[in-house]
């Protein structure tokens, strides 16, 4: 039980860190004035990561693991 545990933590931090990172680069998107395909890239990045993350979460608790 730990070890799957432990992968639940590690999948749920990378995306998390992904998350993060797509968060980071709309901000400096922003203050660089880039084109609105670039923030809304960003913006969508962040979404889906925040998606997944849930979904991760949601899917551990169903399976059992």
């Amino acid at each position: 039980m730990a070890s799957s545990t432990s992968r639940l933590r590690s999948v749920v931090t990378l995306v998390a860190i992904g998350t993060i990172c797509w968060l980071v680069a709309g901000i400096i998107a922003i203050l660089l004035g880039a084109d609105a395909k670039v923030i809304w890239t960003c913006i969508f990045g962040a979404v889906l990561g925040t998606t997944g993350i849930r979904y991760t979460i949601r899917r551990s608790r169903r399976s059992g693991i």
